[in-house]
């Protein structure tokens, strides 16, 4: 089975969020295997945690599954403040 991917845009806050959480739930909804690809990240708020919150919840609801790949260290940090860093897989200190 094949991985498809969505890429989380370079800005991504509150302002962004509903937007940005509707289109990743369509595309988790359309494929069983998702990566979220959070590299372009640059400018976010806790919003973006609680958009990929959404989408490991809406994967675990349909039986899929969902990795996030290359999360800044400053989100990972903010996920590892939150006590994320179990759900979102961040087992490894960001660099």
């Amino acid at each position: 089975m094949t991985t498809a991917t969505f890429a989380l845009p370079a800005v991504l806050t509150h302002a962004q969020a509903a937007a940005t959480a509707q289109d990743l739930l369509r595309a988790v909804q359309a494929n069983r295997q998702l990566a979220i690809d959070a590299s372009a990240l640059q400018q976010f708020d806790s919003s973006a945690l609680a958009v990929l919150l959404a989408g490991l919840r809406s994967a675990s609801e349909h039986g899929g599954r969902v990795t996030v790949q290359a999360l800044p260290s400053r989100a990972a940090n903010l996920a590892r403040v939150y006590g994320l860093a179990d759900l979102l897989d961040l087992s490894a200190p960001s660099v």
